[in-house]
């Protein structure tokens, strides 16, 4: 998962391209099918858990990557990605370009998408 959700990012960026300036969007719109087949190592499937807080008192939720992988898999990837952008404008402005699907089904077709080897 780290390692896709490290490219992703580096392509939305624009990170790949010779003409990357980090102050413009260079990125490309990237489109992940099959997000619910991504592998985490070690024990990473059973002790992650990933948290939130509604700001009120006793608000803390706390989700378990399994719960997590059956309920919404591509947030786990969405989540993976989004802690590697910048934390700017530009950087939301960019994350905006990711679409990530569950599964091989997607609404992209018209727009010719290529698929993009990860090393």
């Amino acid at each position: 998962m780290g390692r896709l959700a490290t490219e992703i990012a580096t392509v939305l960026r624009g990170k790949n391209k010779p003409q990357y300036t980090p102050h413009v969007d260079t990125g490309d719109f990237v489109v992940v099918v099959n997000a619910e087949r991504v592998v985490v190592t070690g024990k990473k499937a059973e002790q992650k858990v990933y948290r939130r807080h509604s700001q009120r008192p006793g608000g803390l939720k706390e989700v378990s990557y399994e719960q997590m992988l059956e309920r919404k898999p591509e947030e786990i990837l969405r989540k993976a990605v989004r802690g590697m952008m910048p934390k700017t404008r530009l950087g939301r402005q960019q994350f905006r370009k990711l679409k990530l699907y569950a599964g091989p089904e997607h609404p992209h077709e018209a727009q010719n998408p290529r698929p993009y080897e990860v090393r």
